[in-house]
């Protein structure tokens, strides 16, 4: 969570708020689904994909996610899986469903890997910042997606406005260890259960720098200094490793699931001497970084990345709003691609989710303004199958390959052109936003009834 989103409320550190949607759904209760069986993960997930037609989209300008662009192009998916990608010569099975795109694009779902939508909904009243546990510097044995509520308008509209398909949602930035995060599929649903992607590893949120030794150091306690951050980060390391699971305990849980390779740790971090040092302590402790959020700074040191495969979740040209991040520069994303670091345009806010395909547009232009050009379809990558790969969801979707779910959105123009609007949205291969249908403009429950239901704006 970003530093302007804390608040100081009654002597209390208190976080502004996020988005939501919310629909009916099919879900028949939280406990139900084939994956709430005995001996799984607790709070397993329950989602269904809602139900879709056999579709094919013609003559629409393609853009894979892996990089490839495709004019003219075909997409074809059935049963919730994107079935074959090619040009106008892709022969079409009886039965599907025409859709022409001539003079559009389709693109993958976006991907929003750091979003606290459901944490901090909408309206963003005190009682309703649930994302960040700021009572110790470390709590791993929270989850975010005990505090996501469903009916968040931001869902919604990150879905109509944005084309996000799935999200990532993270516990806030106060602890040096925030707790687990949980990915979503971007549907309507009663409950988070029934939103949780199916497979999709936990994450380990961690936090470096400012944020941690500001809440604590504020209350007179450890860590005040980045010194501090790291000697508080390796003690807990050092006691998860000597956990036996003798006497069940939440937070070792996490921090043992992390040190097995289980759980992904993506880490806010700004800069780029911090981020080294994380890395030196990932080796120390045994375990690894996925990526480093709000990575302003991660031009610096795009070979040190690259080699260690970690991925930098960055805005295009947000920066410079305290002092860890006073030495961002727009071309951060361009560097790192030219460097052959893995690039990820992220949100962390309720508005910035609903133009992913802006922010990246921004990245690319400071790049084509410092003589890097990065073709558009390299860009998408960035709001596509990059943030899959980070967030461990790569192999089901992200890029429109045959098998994959049929995540995909119809733009009414190039998604790098500020004047782009998703036009239709399918989940799964379920069609769950159709700009020319206002009956498929999902609703929340909190919106039912009140000035702005079902707003697009």
């Amino acid at each position: 969570m970003r530093y302007r989103t804390f608040t100081a409320i009654g002597g209390a550190l208190a976080l502004s708020a996020c988005t939501t949607n919310g629909t009916p759904d099919t879900v028949a209760s939280a406990s139900s689904g084939p994956s709430a069986t005995k001996g799984e993960a607790p709070y397993a997930s329950t989602y269904k994909p809602y139900p879709g037609a056999a579709t094919a989209l013609v003559g629409a300008t393609v853009f894979d996610g892996a990089g490839q662009r495709i004019d003219n192009g075909t997409v074809l998916f059935s049963e919730g899986k994107v079935v074959a990608v090619g040009g106008a010569d892709l022969a079409i099975p009886a039965g599907y469903t025409r859709v022409d795109g001539t003079g559009k694009y389709v693109t993958p779902g976006i991907i929003d890997i750091h979003s606290h939508l459901g944490d901090y909904p909408t309206p963003s009243v005190e009682a309703h910042s649930d994302g960040n546990e700021a009572t110790s510097p470390a709590t791993p044995e929270v989850w975010a997606e005990h505090s996501v509520w469903p009916q968040d308008p931001g869902f919604t509209r990150a879905l109509a406005n944005g084309g996000i398909t799935s999200l990532q949602i993270l516990p806030g930035s106060a602890n040096l260890f925030g707790g687990r995060t949980v990915t979503l599929k971007n549907v309507a649903s009663r409950t988070v259960q029934g939103m949780k992607f199916p497979g999709a590893p936990n994450g380990l949120k961690m936090a470096c720098g400012e944020n941690p030794k500001r809440v604590y150091g504020g209350k007179g306690r450890a860590p005040s200094t980045r010194m501090g951050n790291f000697a508080v980060n390796r003690q807990t390391w050092f006691d998860a490793k000597a956990y036996d699971g003798k006497k069940r305990d939440l937070a070792k849980e996490t921090l043992k699931g992390v040190l097995d390779g289980e759980i992904l740790v993506h880490n806010h971090c700004y800069r780029a001497d911090e981020m080294a040092l994380v890395l030196d302590m990932a080796k120390e402790m045994g375990y690894k970084v996925t990526a480093f959020h709000h990575a302003v700074e991660s031009y610096k040191i795009g070979d040190l990345l690259r080699e260690s495969d970690v991925c930098s979740a960055i805005w295009a040209d947000w920066y410079g709003f305290k002092m860890e991040s006073y030495d961002g520069i727009p071309e951060n994303g361009a560097l790192l691609y030219q460097a052959g670091a893995c690039v990820v345009i992220h949100s962390d806010d309720e508005n910035g989710i609903q133009r992913l395909n802006q922010e990246a547009a921004k990245a690319q232009a400071a790049g084509k303004r410092a003589g890097i050009a990065i073709a558009d379809a390299e860009v998408i990558r960035w709001i596509t199958l990059n943030a899959a790969k980070a967030m461990g969801i790569d192999d089901q979707t992200g890029s429109l390959a045959p098998g994959k779910m049929a995540d995909v959105v119809l733009w009414n123009a190039n998604p790098l052109s500020v004047y782009a609007r998703p036009e239709k949205v399918w989940v799964d291969g379920a069609l769950l936003f159709d700009a020319n249908d206002p009956k498929r403009r999902p609703v929340s429950d909190f919106e039912l009834g009140q000035p702005g239901e079902g707003d697009v704006k």
